[in-house]
């Protein structure tokens, strides 16, 4: 039931010569927003005035200098749009505003009566061109199909004349040009350049439409470079892009039509359009930046853009959208975010971006690093230990990072979760300090005798105080001289460590202990204001651990 052979490929162009393979991109194409048309033609509940408004105002804040506004002659609403923006003195000096239109003549004239006022406009009018269109829907032939495209263009020079104190720039669209064949694209395109003579001070609009993705954007790059080798007075023509994304590959098509020749791109935030989608300006955008060409759109304020389009759209961005989703510059692998911290304590200001996993700073677009690093039951102790560092303060060693890890991972794997930095602290809490300790220290008091230092310390356990004392080679040792005395244990400090504490905690020093009581593996960290008490705390409280357990054994 699956039966490919009923599709054919699309031919390739036989191009030995090709040059766009061998091309780079060096600089921003002319942008223009194709949002409030095409992206509101392909929603299941077309945008309002307020939400047409709401998604105008963040194009203009965002750099765009020509924006499609709508097809006035087609919908009410898009006329009395377009008529709000230029009464109510919506569009800046430096904006041109778009309409589309067919190439009929009562709906060129309807679109005129929506321009009356405008400082600029494109007037973009379009006929189809493919085999299919003009055999199947228009019942054509070739000839046909020029005749309409010249008709189209004379009216639309036509109408302009009357409209003097605007001005017009014209674009035409060969609709379909990716399943057109080229040289049949490029003699509909010359009879409407010949009819416009555009000049290098009034240059035309040939846009080349993907209306359907039908083949490779390699194969589409092909068509782009022959229609620009041919075409006529290709110094006053600004050759336009539109891609669609039924292949997956609208944004490579673009890039790739670039390379090939092409000077400006029409697409949409985040890539709303119809069927799959149109060409994604923000990733194309984001794809030259993160190259270190500057886009020439302000891309910086990520939840302003992501919200607009949601706001204007009702579609939510997926999490994994290039650039902007929500876990985009998230790291759950434990080599991955071990490899970020590290890198993200390298890299300095004036160096050029160099961190592993992340092809951007987040911080470019207003992410910042609390969305970078997340912990679930894939995680390593890297990211563990960056939360517990940039969210508290906390910086572990090593062998600390291993331990914390575990008490983590444990969790997470018995829950089946993710995790927060607030989850993560609780569960350092939980596992190294425990907030019921059988044993508590009161006081304590630190003389030296000769050679040695002697502790002396006051404890309480069952609300009754004991005092223990003993000598040794420093405090400590003789802080666990003393305890192993009064418990009859043994106690084998293997690590200690004294850690730092940033600005998020009140407390001065974190001590980090691995000690062996009994032969027992019990690991402890506790802080405090005093350096040598939060030592004496983080012992008691693996000899607190060790207490609950021979208890549990015990019954």
């Amino acid at each position: 039931m699956f039966d490919h052979t009923k599709y054919r490929p699309m031919p390739a162009i036989i191009k030995p010569n090709r040059q766009w393979p061998s091309n780079t991109i060096t600089s921003a194409p002319s942008w223009c927003s194709v949002d409030l048309r095409d992206g509101n033609q392909a929603l299941i509940e077309p945008m309002n005035v307020e939400q047409k408004l709401l998604m105008w105002d963040l194009l203009v804040d965002m750099g765009f200098k020509e924006i499609e506004v709508g097809f006035p002659s087609a919908s009410q609403t898009d006329f009395d749009f377009v008529r709000n923006l230029i009464e109510d003195n919506k569009i800046p000096d430096d904006v041109t505003i778009q309409v589309l239109v067919q190439a009929r003549d009562s709906l060129i004239e309807r679109t005129f009566e929506s321009l009356k006022g405008p400082k600029q406009a494109i007037v973009h009018v379009y006929n189809s061109t493919s085999p299919v269109q003009r055999e199947k829907v228009f019942n054509l032939d070739k000839q046909g199909i020029i005749e309409i495209a010249e008709h189209g263009a004379k009216k639309v020079m036509s109408c302009a004349s009357l409209h003097a104190d605007t001005k017009w720039a014209f674009q035409y669209s060969p609709e379909s040009f990716s399943s057109t064949e080229v040289d049949f694209a490029i003699d509909v395109c010359n009879a409407v350049i010949e009819i416009w003579q555009p000049t290098l001070n009034n240059k035309c609009i040939i846009n080349l439409p993907a209306t359907v993705e039908c083949a490779g954007p390699n194969v589409f790059a092909d068509q782009v470079e022959t229609f620009c080798e041919s075409i006529n007075s290709r110094n006053n023509v600004v050759i336009s892009i539109h891609t669609h994304n039924d292949r997956g590959c609208a944004v490579a098509a673009a890039e790739m039509a670039i390379l090939a020749g092409a000077d400006r791109i029409e697409g949409t935030l985040m890539g709303n359009g119809e069927r799959t989608g149109n060409m994604d300006i923000i990733t194309m955008g984001m794809n030259l930046y993160s190259q270190g060409i500057d886009p020439e759109l302000d891309l910086s304020d990520a939840p302003r853009i992501t919200n607009t389009v949601e706001q204007c759209t009702n579609i939510p961005t997926h999490a994994r959208h290039p650039w902007m989703g929500d876990l985009v510059y998230t790291a759950f692998s434990g080599s991955h975010r071990d490899a970020v911290k590290k890198c993200l304590a390298q890299q300095t200001s004036k160096a050029h971006w160099d961190v592993a996993y992340l092809p951007i700073n987040p911080s470019d677009i207003g992410r910042d690093y609390q969305s970078v690093i997340r912990v679930n039951s894939q995680s390593g102790k890297g990211g563990v230990a960056y939360i517990l560092e940039n969210e508290f303060g906390i910086q572990l060693p090593r062998w600390m990072q291993i331990e914390v890890s575990q008490a983590v991972q444990s969790y997470t794997e018995t829950h089946a979760c993710e995790v927060t930095g607030e989850k993560i602290l609780e569960i350092f809490q939980d596992a190294f300090n425990p907030n019921t300790p059988e044993v508590s220290l009161s006081n304590y008091s630190v003389t030296n005798d000769l050679d040695s230092e002697v502790v002396k310390a006051t404890i309480n356990e069952n609300n009754q105080s004991i005092i223990i004392e003993a000598s040794g080679k420093g405090a400590i040792d003789a802080f666990c001289k003393a305890l192993a005395k009064s418990y009859d244990i043994e106690i084998d400090i293997k690590q200690f460590e004294i850690a730092s504490l940033g600005k998020h905690s009140d407390a001065n020093a974190l001590a980090l202990t691995h000690m062996n009581i009994n032969n027992q593996k019990y690991v402890a960290a506790v802080s405090d204001s005093d350096s040598l008490k939060a030592s004496m705390l983080s012992i008691l409280a693996g000899v607190n651990q060790f207490m609950k357990n021979t208890k549990k054994k015990a019954a």
